[in-house]
């Protein structure tokens, strides 16, 4: 039976659009976890993949996006990676985007396992952009393909408006809680002559379509 720190292939894929301004130097600082924990000294140095055959970490600065898949091989650990990396990249994005994530277990044997084994191969996807309203649109945007994909075997797409139309409420739900949760302890605005407190001149959260 595999140890529990035995290495994984972990496998990073997905694309980031970046805001017009930001450069090589700049997103390189930002990708320093991954490149980092690859065991690398610079972007240019860490962003060939473990496979040769991937196109690993580039950066098209003529589209302003940032392009992933690309291997390394490591442990759990690289959840941390991934969590600063992704708390930089929110500072450059300029869209809500999803990163596949794919962890697979490189000492996993099916054939030579013992009896009820399994392998630790894992899947992840995490989500990065400008502002949690981004982040929410491409998770929407993710789940109503996938309710579609699987609804699409039993009804016509023509009948499905009211699914996409109840998936729209509870995101449009989940991110009105979150601005309000959000507001609680924050100071009114304004000085406290006249009016004091009011409404905060708060712009009403856009719902999610």
């Amino acid at each position: 039976m595999a140890s529990y720190d035995a290495p994984f292939e972990i496998h990073v894929h997905g694309q980031v659009l970046l805001r017009p301004e930001v450069g090589f130097d700049q997103l390189e600082e930002t990708l320093k976890p991954l490149w980092k924990y690859a065991g690398a000294r610079s972007l240019t140095d860490g962003a060939p993949s473990h496979y040769e055959d991937e196109p690993g970490i580039r950066f098209d600065a003529q589209e302003h996006m940032l392009q992933l898949c690309w291997t390394v091989i490591g442990d759990d650990d690289f959840r941390q990676s991934l969590d600063e990396m992704c708390m930089n990249l929110n500072e450059l994005s300029q869209a809500g985007a999803a990163i596949e994530v794919t962890f697979y277990d490189t000492e996993f044997d099916e054939d030579e396992a013992e009896p009820g084994a399994q392998s630790r191969d894992d899947f992840m996807m995490i989500f990065v952009g400008p502002n949690p309203a981004a982040i929410m649109q491409v998770q929407r945007d993710l789940l109503v393909q996938d309710v579609i994909s699987l609804m699409e075997r039993h009804f016509d797409a023509s009948e499905l408006g009211g699914v996409v139309s109840e998936v729209d409420r509870l995101f449009s739900q989940r991110f009105d809680s979150l601005v309000n949760s959000l507001e609680i302890g924050k100071p009114p605005r304004g000085s406290g002559g006249g009016h004091g407190g009011g409404h905060g001149g708060g712009r009403k959260p856009r719902h999610l379509h």
